[in-house]
C-alpha cells in the first residue's frame, strides 16, 4: 500500500510539474505579445481633430445669449465712469497696482483688506460647488471663458470656412491658393479677437481710455506691452488651437467635479432605458422592439469635445447640452418624442427605466452644506464692509534706544504713528493715551508737551508723525507696560484704539 501511494504522489508530481509548465510557456506568450503590441503602438495618441457641426435649438440659443452678454460685460465695463471726486481715479472697476487700491463703483479696497478678496473667491469657489452638485458643468458649458472665446472662434470658422462638412472637404485638399486665403482671413479675425481680449483685460488694470491711446500710439510702457502680449497669444492659443484639449488636459476642473456630483446631480444624460437597443432606421419603419436611438450619430457630431455622450458620464462632457438640440431635431424628424438625451439625473434615469415617475431633490445634505458656507462667508464681508472704519491707525515703538530716562528721572519713549484716512478730504484727529497716569505727549521738533494731541492725515491716505510719550518714574511699574493710543476723528466723532507697550527700566 505504502508502494502504491508513493507511485500516485509521483504523477500527481509530474502533472502538476506539467500542468506548471503549461501555465508558465502561456504566460510567457502574453507576455511577448503585451510587449509587441507595446512596440507596435505609440505611448501617447495623437490629437484628433474635432469638427463641430452647427446646431439650432434651446441650449444653442442659451449659449448665444451667453456668449453675448459675458463678452459685452467682459468688453464694456473697464469704460464704465465713477466719480469718487478729485484726485481719484474714475473708472467703475479698476485694479490699480500703482496706488494698490481695488475700486468696485463706491467700493475701496485697501492693501491691508486684502481678506476681502479672500471672501470673493470662498464665495466663487463654494458658488459653484453648489452649482455644480446641482446641475454638473453648468460653468463649463455655458460661462467659462475657455467655452466662450472657443465658441466665438468657432462661430467665426464657420463663417469663413464653413459647416462641418465643408472644413472636413477643405482640411483634406491640397493647398491652393483659395485655401490658404480662407485660413489666413481666419486666423486674422483670431488674432484680432485675441488682442482685443488681451487690450481689455488691461484695461481693468489701468485707465481705459489712457491705456488705449498709449498702446495705440507706441507710448505705453513695457510691462503694459509684455502684458497685452501675454493674453493675446493664450488667448489665440487656447480658443482657437487647443480648444477641447484645454477643457481636457490642462483644466483640473473635470476631475475635481467627481468628487462633488452624485446620483442627484442634473446632467447631460442619454436615457439608455429608451433608447437601447439602438439601429439604423428607415422611414416607415416600426420601433416596435427597438429602442428609439436610431444611431445617427449627430449628438458626437455637434459635440464641441467630439465625444458621445452614449458612453455615459464623462470627464470630457462640458455639459453644454448641444447634443439635446441634435437628437431633439432628429426625433422630430422622425416623429419619436423628444429629450432621448436630456438634462436629467442618475436616479432618475433608473426610475424612469422602472417606469415611475422622476424625482428631484435640490435639498440634500451636500447642497445644504456649499449653501450654508456660500451664505455665512457672504453675511461676513457684508458684515465687515458695513462696520468697516474710515480710519486706521498703526503704532510703532522706536527700538534704539528703547527709552530714555530724563534728568527729572522721568521715562521716555519714542513711537512712530502712521493714520490711515480713508475718506476723500483732509481729516484732524486727537491722540490720547490710556493705561499710563500722568503720561505728556510731545510731537517731535515741538517744545510743548500735552495730555492729547492734535494729527492730521492727507486725503485717502497716510499721515506719518514721530512723538514721544513721557511717564513719570513713579508711574512706570515694570519694565513693560501695556498702553492704550485711542484716535478720535475730530469730525465725525468716530474711535480708533491701538494697543502698544511702554518700556521703562528694570524694578
Amino acid at each position: 500500500m505504502g508502494r502504491m501511494q508513493v507511485i500516485k504522489r509521483a504523477n500527481r508530481g509530474e502533472a502538476v510539474a506539467a500542468e506548471d509548465r503549461g501555465v508558465a510557456e502561456v504566460v510567457e506568450e502574453q507576455n511577448a505579445l503585451s510587449r509587441a503590441e507595446q512596440k507596435a503602438s505609440p505611448l501617447y495618441a495623437g490629437r484628433i481633430r474635432v469638427y463641430p457641426k452647427s446646431v439650432k435649438g434651446t441650449f444653442r440659443t442659451i449659449k448665444w445669449a451667453a456668449l453675448i452678454g459675458l463678452l459685452t460685460i467682459y468688453y464694456v465695463v473697464p469704460w464704465l465712469r465713477w466719480d469718487r471726486g478729485p484726485g481719484a481715479p474714475n473708472q467703475a472697476i479698476l485694479a490699480d497696482f500703482e496706488t494698490r487700491r481695488i475700486y468696485f463703483f463706491w467700493i475701496e479696497i485697501w492693501p491691508q483688506e486684502i481678506y476681502f478678496l479672500t471672501g470673493l473667491l470662498m464665495m466663487a469657489a463654494f458658488g459653484l460647488f453648489l452649482a455644480t452638485s446641482l446641475f454638473g458643468r453648468l460653468w463649463c458649458g455655458f460661462a467659462c471663458p475657455q467655452t466662450v472665446w472657443t465658441d466665438l472662434f468657432m462661430w467665426v470658422e464657420r463663417l469663413i470656412e464653413g459647416d462641418r462638412a465643408e472644413r472636413m472637404r477643405l482640411d483634406a485638399q491640397p493647398w491652393t491658393a483659395q485655401k490658404i486665403a480662407k485660413k489666413a482671413l481666419k486666423h486674422f479675425v483670431w488674432v484680432v479677437i485675441a488682442a482685443a481680449t488681451g487690450g481689455a483685460w488691461i484695461m481693468y488694470f489701468n485707465d481705459a481710455p489712457t491705456v488705449t491711446r498709449e498702446i495705440l500710439t507706441g507710448q505705453a510702457s513695457t510691462t503694459v506691452y509684455f502684458f497685452f502680449g501675454l493674453f493675446t497669444t493664450t488667448t489665440y492659443l487656447l480658443g482657437g488651437i487647443a480648444r477641447e484639449q484645454v477643457c481636457t488636459y490642462m483644466c483640473p476642473w473635470p476631475r475635481i467635479q467627481g468628487a462633488l456630483v452624485d446620483q442627484d446631480t442634473m446632467a447631460v444624460t442619454y436615457e439608455a432605458w429608451r433608447g437601447e437597443p439602438r439601429g439604423k432606421y428607415r422611414k416607415g419603419e416600426s420601433f416596435e422592439g427597438r429602442g428609439d436611438c436610431i444611431d445617427c450619430r449627430q449628438c458626437v457630431a455637434v459635440c464641441p469635445m467630439g465625444i458621445d455622450i452614449r458612453d455615459g458620464f464623462q470627464l470630457e462632457c462640458i455639459g453644454c447640452g448641444l447634443c439635446i438640440d441634435a437628437c431633439d431635431d432628429v426625433m422630430r424628424k422622425i416623429g419619436r418624442p423628444p429629450r432621448l438625451i436630456s438634462y436629467d439625473s442618475a436616479r432618475n434615469l433608473a426610475l424612469r427605466a422602472q417606469g415611475l415617475p422622476p424625482q428631484y431633490r435640490l435639498v440634500r445634505p451636500r447642497t445644504i452644506l456649499y449653501a450654508t458656507v456660500f451664505t455665512l462667508v457672504a453675511a461676513t464681508m457684508l458684515a465687515v464692509l458695513a462696520l468697516r472704519s474710515t480710519t486706521d491707525i498703526n503704532v510703532l515703538p522706536e527700538r534704539n534706544p528703547l527709552f530714555v530716562t530724563l534728568s527729572d528721572g522721568s521715562i521716555r519713549n519714542g513711537y512712530t504713528v502712521k493714520i490711515l484716512n480713508k475718506a476723500r478730504e483732509h481729516r484732524a484727529y486727537e491722540l490720547a493715551i490710556e493705561g499710563l497716569p500722568g503720561a505728556r505727549l510731545q510731537l517731535a521738533g515741538t517744545p510743548s508737551e500735552r495730555t492729547t494731541l492734535i494729527l492730521d492725515a492727507p486725503p485717502d491716505g497716510v499721515g506719518a508723525h514721530r512723538l514721544f510719550v513721557r511717564a513719570p518714574r513713579a508711574a512706570v511699574t515694570s519694565e513693560v507696560m501695556d498702553i492704550t493710543f485711542t484716535l478720535t476723528d475730530t469730525v465725525s466723532g468716530e474711535r480708533t484704539r491701538v494697543a502698544t507697550t511702554f518700556r521703562g527700566p528694570k524694578r
